[in-house]
């Protein structure tokens, strides 16, 4: 494998290394980005809106200072490491704040329950790593080949950074926490794989040798640097495969669900819109005119068909939300929201 010269390493370190100085020019356009991005992304999650999240990924400018700590580490900089890892969390709490700002003034009545955009990005799963671990050594060897950097809009698209940041903002303002840090969690997967990928190919390229030939101050790397990237990779993937685990078996549960809860709308002749499960929660969207089937006669069919270990999240036409609790036999009304 060919390595890189000293003009590609000045190039990659001018790309990577923002500025210090608010005011510089590195400093300006990343913190304007973020800004617009954070804003973009969030209205994109209040209106549902694909196109519009992607248009927030596109702008998003967090993938700079991410591939610059893998750079950093590389060449054993630490100061420079700090620096990437101070403005990729600054980053990531000023998204999280536009997105509670904006979750403030325009959270819908169902707390995003009907979401698909909040939905996306509240269950990773191992998946998303092994996603994130291609994606992001998309992004290094497109940094290190000049030749192909015209993938970089892609990698922009098919890694999440902000997105996930900007469900988290908005999910905190309706106090569905567990699912903000799930949201959060999918970014912490994308930033670890992409540091830990960004730095295996910077190594193997060369880029070490690369920057002493272009005079650049290179420190001494060291193994554990590699092992300490693995084991942020690692610890990441323990929640992953938890998530993964949940997953299964909430879509196996939504798939016992779905019958029973036909069975019981057809008595009322009302329609079932939605049947999902989250989290060992049965979240099932009613549609119909009144007079209603009884929530409880649901709970009951469900425990039993063997589910009497699940909650039930009844959603039904008017924004009506019956809460019934397993093990038990009532169920109670909640003007909206969702129990997350």
């Amino acid at each position: 494998m060919a390595g890189v010269d000293a003009d590609a390493v000045r190039r990659m370190t001018g790309a990577l290394f923002i500025e210090r100085g608010v005011r510089s020019p590195g400093s300006t356009r990343f913190w304007g980005l973020l800004v617009l991005a954070a804003v973009i992304a969030s209205a994109g999650v209040v209106g549902d809106s694909t196109a519009t999240v992607i248009g927030a990924m596109i702008v998003a400018p967090l993938m700079t200072p991410i591939l610059g700590c893998a750079l950093a580490l590389v060449l054993a900089r630490r100061r420079q490491v700090v620096r990437c890892l101070l403005l990729v969390t600054g980053g990531a709490v000023a998204v999280v704040v536009i997105g509670m700002l904006l979750g403030w003034i325009a959270a819908p009545p169902d707390a995003f329950a009907s979401n698909s955009q909040v939905s996306s990005r509240i269950s990773p799963r191992l998946i998303d790593l092994l996603a994130a671990l291609a994606t992001g050594t998309v992004g290094a060897f497109a940094l290190v080949r000049a030749d192909i950097s015209d993938t970089l809009p892609g990698v922009a698209i098919a890694i999440s950074l902000v997105p996930p940041l900007a469900v988290t903002g908005l999910l905190l303002t309706v106090h569905r926490y567990h699912d903000a840090g799930e949201s959060a969690l999918l970014f912490a997967t994308n930033v670890a794989a992409i540091v830990a990928t960004g730095t295996v190919v910077f190594l193997l390229y060369g880029v070490r040798a690369g920057a002493e030939q272009a005079d650049l101050r290179v420190g001494q790397f060291r193994g554990r640097t590699l092992v300490a990237v693995a084991c942020v990779v690692v610890l990441v993937a323990v929640p992953l495969t938890t998530g993964t685990i949940r997953v299964a078996h909430d879509r196996l549960l939504a798939a016992d669900a779905r019958p029973v809860a036909e069975k019981w709308a057809a008595t009322g002749k009302w329609q079932i819109a939605s049947v999902e499960a989250r989290n060992n929660v049965v979240v099932i969207g009613v549609l119909g005119l009144p007079p209603q089937p009884a929530p409880t006669a649901l709970r009951k069919a469900l425990d039993d068909h063997g589910m009497r270990d699940a909650d039930l999240e009844l959603h039904l036409v008017g924004g009506r939300t019956h809460w019934c609790p397993a093990d038990t036999d009532t169920c109670t009304v909640r003007k909206g929201g969702s129990s997350g």
